[in-house]
C-alpha cells in the first residue's frame, strides 16, 4: 500500500508542474522534496513529512486546504495552513511583506503541534541554504532581488523563527545548521554556542506546590530554597532572557527584585529559577491571614512608592506604557463602543507627562515575602508612565474583575472578594498617605 508521503509526492509534482524557483531556475518540486528530506532527519511522523511535501501547494498552486484535508487528513492540512501566508489581493507583495510575516509568526508562536515547528524549521533551513549560496556569490546586492530588500527585516524574520522553535528543536542538526547560516549572512545574530551541542538542565514540577498563576506562566515552589517560574509554551527563549535582563536592570535602579540565576527546560516549556528561601507570595499570606490585610496593603503601597519614585529617560531602554494601554482600549471597549473608546483615549492622552517607572503587572501574586522583605517578579512589563496607570491596574485586579462574578477574583488572588476590595481601599490609603475619604473617592474615580 502506498504511504501518504509517496502519494503526496505524486500530487505535489503534478500541481507544481511547470513552475520553477524564483532563483536558480530549478523545478519548484525540488524545494518541497528538500523540506521533506530535512524533516526525515528530525522525525518519522508520516503526517509531518507529508505536510512538508505539500506546504507550498496553497500559496503557489490551485490546490486548496480542503482538498489536502480530503486526500491526506485534517492534521496534515492544519500543519500546512500554519506555513501558508494570508493573501492580500490587489496589493504588492513588497507592501504586505511584514504584515504577512507577523501574521504567520503569531500562528507559529501559538501552535501546540510539534510538527508545525518541525515544518517551519525544515522550510526555513531549505530557504536559507539557497540564500547563503547566493550571498556567497553576490553579497549584499542579492537583497535587491527580493520583495523585502531590507536585510535587517529579513534578519528579524529568520531570527524570530529560530527563537520560537529553539526549545523544541535546539538539539537537532537541522536547527544548528539554520543558526550557522543565519550567522553567516548576519554575523553575530546568535551566540555561536547554539551551533554546538547544548542540553538545558531539565527539571520537573510534578508534585511541586503551585504558588501563583499569571498571564505568562505559573510559579512553583521547587524545594525549600528554590522557586521556579514556568513560562507558557508561546514564550520563546528570547522572551525569558529579556525578562531576566529586565529584572537585573530594575534591581540596579533600586527596585526590590528577585533575580533569576538560570534558565531551565520544563518539558516543552522554559523555566526561570529563583533562589527564594522560605518565601511565599503576598497573595498566600493574605489568604492565610485575611485579618492582616491592612498590614499587607501597607507593604504593597511601600513597594509601589519605591517604584514610582524612580525617574528614567528613554535612554534607559524602558518602553512607554501608553502604547500597551492604547492597545487594550482599542481591542477592548473599542470593539463595542467607539464613543467610550474615544473618552478613554482622551483620559490617557491628557495625563501629565512624567518619566517615572511603573511595574505594569502589579498585584500580590507577583510579590514574594522573604525574611520579611518584599521581592518582585514578572518584570517584563516595567515601563515609563504615570502612576495612575498602575493604580488602575490594581483597581481592575481587586475590584473590577469581581463585579460580575466574585469567584474570578477569588480564583486569581486566592482570597475572598470582600478581602480583595478591602485590600484595594487600604492600599490606596497607605499609598496616598491619607484617611480623607473624599480624596480617596476622587482618586478611585480617576482610576
Amino acid at each position: 500500500m502506498m504511504k501518504i508521503s509517496e502519494e503526496a509526492i505524486i500530487y505535489a509534482t503534478i500541481l507544481h508542474q511547470g513552475k520553477v524557483r524564483k532563483f536558480g531556475n530549478t523545478p519548484y518540486i525540488f524545494h518541497p522534496l528538500e523540506v521533506a528530506q530535512i524533516l526525515s532527519t528530525i522525525t518519522d511522523d508520516e503526517e509531518v513529512i507529508t505536510a512538508g511535501i505539500l506546504h507550498d501547494i496553497v500559496e503557489d498552486t490551485d490546490g486548496t486546504l480542503e482538498e489536502i484535508e480530503k486526500r491526506f487528513g485534517k492534521r496534515v492540512a492544519d500543519i500546512v495552513s500554519t506555513d501558508t501566508e494570508n493573501d492580500y489581493p490587489g496589493e504588492k507583495k513588497s507592501d504586505t511583506w511584514k504584515q504577512r510575516k507577523e501574521g504567520s509568526l503569531k500562528i507559529l508562536k501559538s501552535s501546540t503541534d510539534e510538527g508545525v515547528k518541525m515544518l517551519w524549521l525544515a522550510d526555513k533551513l531549505a530557504n536559507i541554504r539557497s540564500l547563503a549560496g547566493m550571498y556567497s556569490e553576490l553579497g549584499e546586492e542579492m537583497w535587491q532581488k527580493f520583495n523585502q530588500n531590507d536585510p535587517e527585516m529579513q534578519r528579524w524574520y529568520y531570527k524570530s523563527v529560530a527563537e520560537m522553535i529553539e526549545l523544541s528543536l535546539n538539539k537537532t542538526g537541522a536547527f544548528k545548521e539554520l543558526i550557522k547560516h543565519i550567522n553567516f549572512i548576519w554575523p553575530g545574530t546568535f551566540d555561536s554556542e547554539k551551533t554546538r551541542f547544548k542540553k538545558y538542565k531539565e527539571v520537573s514540577v510534578d508534585g511541586c506546590e503551585l504558588l501563583g498563576h499569571g498571564a505568562k506562566g505559573d510559579v512553583y515552589r521547587y524545594d525549600d530554597e528554590l522557586v521556579i517560574k514556568v513560562f507558557n509554551e508561546n514564550n520563546t527563549y528570547r522572551d525569558v532572557e529579556q525578562e531576566i535582563a529586565q529584572c537585573r536592570k530594575t534591581f540596579i535602579l533600586g527596585i526590590p527584585t528577585a533575580i533569576s540565576f538560570g534558565i531551565v527546560s520544563v518539558g516543552k516549556k522554559y523555566g526561570a529559577m529563583f533562589e527564594m528561601v522560605d518565601s511565599d507570595t503576598l497573595s498566600r499570606y493574605i489568604a492565610r491571614s485575611p485579618g492582616q490585610v491592612d498590614h499587607y496593603a501597607g507593604v504593597m503601597a511601600e513597594v509601589a512608592s519605591i517604584i514610582h519614585s524612580i525617574e528614567v529617560t528613554e535612554d534607559d531602554g524602558f518602553p512607554y506604557v501608553y502604547e500597551r494601554i492604547h492597545g487594550y482600549i482599542s481591542g477592548g471597549v473599542g470593539a463595542e463602543d467607539k464613543a467610550l473608546e474615544e473618552k478613554c483615549m482622551k483620559l490617557i492622552d491628557n495625563l501629565p507627562e512624567v518619566h517615572t517607572l511603573i511595574h505594569g503587572d502589579f498585584h500580590t501574586g507577583n510579590v514574594f515575602i522573604q525574611n520579611g522583605e518584599p521581592l518582585l517578579i514578572d518584570m517584563d512589563r516595567v515601563s515609563i508612565g504615570h502612576p495612575v496607570i498602575e493604580l488602575s491596574d490594581l483597581y481592575y485586579f481587586y475590584v473590577t474583575l469581581g463585579l460580575d462574578d466574585p469567584s474570578v477574583v477569588e480564583k486569581f488572588m486566592g482570597f475572598s472578594y470582600d478581602t480583595s476590595k478591602q485590600f484595594f481601599h487600604s492600599f490606596l490609603k497607605c499609598y496616598l498617605q491619607t484617611l480623607v475619604e473624599y480624596r480617596l473617592h476622587e482618586v478611585t474615580d480617576k482610576v
